[in-house]
């Protein structure tokens, strides 16, 4: 039988002491009501004692979100225990959690207690939680390097005091994966009471080993793991929720164990916390990494096209990604190129797909990936030059801080002249709307890019637009040492770009309309 592994996001509490992480009370109820819907089973909204905005937060997201249980962390300390109660009450699903240390290190060098001192605070904090709420949580800190026998006694104590939860903390990151499960075992071997409990792990990251310590901890019996949203947290971090969750996903067979998460829901959540942390999420990171589902080398291009199973054991679906990434370099084999081409709307006969393939192989020396305007590129320049629907004949821009800008405009349609004029909010605009007024295009301008190619007032200037039309899109350049005129050049570069996509679809005889 499966068993369900609850999942304790502490994404908001240990996650925010990431350096630079810092949210404030409305990023934190939006992240927070992005876990209820990822499903989380319990959202540790903040250490409601440490800081008024934490104590804001942890109140609004226990009664603004639904779902999961809503916890404060709350050192073993009164004042603590009583500001944890104050953000909670009244809210429908809550949980006080606290915690001591139980180390000699920490006892002796951080608080200055004997351990008799230590379960004594301890005891009374769980039993003072207790007051106020019936899901009380107890964490043992630095429980790694704890002595085993005061350890598995504090536990048995602070479980008969009302704790439903203990929590054994790698505070430091300094267990590995098999010393971890052992220390688990342990617990569930000698503390009497321990049935009364779940067990939980929170796992840090200093040897890069959360993960796998967590998933250790689960084998040996662990029912719930602290974790955070991209691994965030104190120093090298926390272990990651994507990381265990899918492990248990893709290994359940393995592990008997699963958890409710919803994971379709874990890019999105991903990205909401990198865009509002600021951390960026490196390239390689399992799972919701860039390059978690690219593949550039061309033994498994060819493998995937053929069977997704050869070089992905799970689908970029299953956590919220459309499909999986070719990634065209200079490992890259014929078969991704002739994939990426079609994408693009290309259907190349054998000895253009050579010749385009020696083409990438070459770029690709150059540059580390190649893009799609790279190969569309390489294929209408290179291979078959694009056929100019639209020539640049005249132009004529009048502009000033006391004239409306306006642009008059000459274009050779399909070799038919054809002359417009029309006003814009800049010289540049007003080109560009008298260029759209002659060719009718229905495309929309994604951007507009400026960059000077030389030095000086006399400098050649390069203009970079990017247009999107049914799903299409095109770059296109210009370069002039008047501005305007590359403005216009690089307009309709791009579309003639889109006119030749046309007629390579099938949607026209390769000509355009004229007004």
């Amino acid at each position: 039988m499966t068993r369900m592994i609850k999942i304790f996001d502490t994404t908001l509490r240990d996650g925010e002491q990431s350096p630079g992480a810092s949210m404030n009370v409305e990023e934190k109820v939006m992240i927070a009501k992005q876990l209820a819907r990822l499903h989380v089973d319990i959202i540790e909204a903040g250490f409601a004692f440490s800081s008024p905005g934490d104590f804001e937060a942890v109140k609004r997201i226990a009664h603004e979100v639904e779902g999961p249980v809503i916890a404060s962390l709350a050192r073993a300390k009164p004042e603590d225990v009583d500001s944890a109660w104050e953000a909670l009450k009244g809210a429908p699903k809550v949980r006080i959690h606290t915690f001591i240390s139980t180390s000699d290190i920490h006892l002796k060098h951080q608080f200055r207690l004997t351990r008799d001192q230590a379960l004594k605070r301890a005891v009374e904090m769980v039993e003072r939680a207790r007051g106020y709420v019936e899901d009380v949580e107890f964490s043992p800190m630095d429980a790694t390097r704890s002595d085993e026998t005061y350890l598995c006694e504090v536990l048995e104590a602070v479980i008969a005091a009302g704790a439903r939860t203990v929590n054994i903390a790698d505070t430091v990151g300094y267990a590995i994966p098999h010393e971890f499960g052992s220390l688990i075992r342990t617990i569930r071997e000698r503390v009497p009471n321990i049935q009364q409990a779940v067990i939980s792990v929170h796992c840090h990251n200093d040897l890069g080993l959360s993960t796998a310590n967590s998933l250790a901890a689960i084998s040996e019996g662990a029912g719930q793991v602290e974790c955070t949203i991209n691994g965030i947290g104190e120093r090298a971090g926390n272990a990651s929720l994507e990381e265990v969750v899918m492990t248990l996903r893709t290994r359940r067979h393995l592990f008997g164990a699963d958890t409710r998460i919803h994971t379709e829901e874990i890019t999105k959540t991903s990205r909401l916390v990198s865009k509002i942390t600021g951390m960026t999420v490196q390239a390689n990171k399992a799972v919701v990494g860039a390059n978690a589902f690219a593949h550039e080398s061309g033994i498994h291009q060819d493998g995937l096209l053929k069977e997704k199973m050869t070089y992905e054991i799970m689908t970029p679906a299953s956590v919220g990604l459309g499909q999986s990434r070719l990634v065209l370099g200079k490992h890259s084999g014929r078969h991704a190129l002739k994939k990426r081409l079609e994408e693009l709307g290309y259907q190349l006969t054998e000895e253009e797909l050579n010749a385009a393939f020696e083409r990438m192989k070459r770029l690709a020396d150059q540059k580390k990936e190649i893009f799609a305007e790279d190969i569309e590129t390489i294929v209408n320049e290179e291979l078959s030059k694009i056929p100019e629907a639209y020539v640049l004949r005249k132009i004529h821009v009048e502009s000033g801080s006391e004239v409306t800008p306006t642009a008059t405009i000459e274009l050779a349609v399909n070799g038919q002249s054809i002359q417009n004029v029309a006003k814009g909010d800049g010289p540049v605009d007003a080109a560009y709307k008298t260029i759209a007024a002659i060719t009718q295009t229905k495309s929309r301008l994604l951007s507009y890019v400026v960059a000077a190619i030389t030095g000086g007032t006399d400098a050649l200037g390069e203009v970079t637009v990017r247009l999107e039309e049914d799903g299409k899109t095109v770059m296109g350049y210009g370069a002039d040492t008047d501005i305007i005129v590359a403005s216009a050049k690089a307009y309709l570069n791009a579309l003639n770009k889109l006119a030749y996509w046309k007629t390579k679809k099938g949607q026209g005889d390769g000509k355009v309309g004229l007004i």
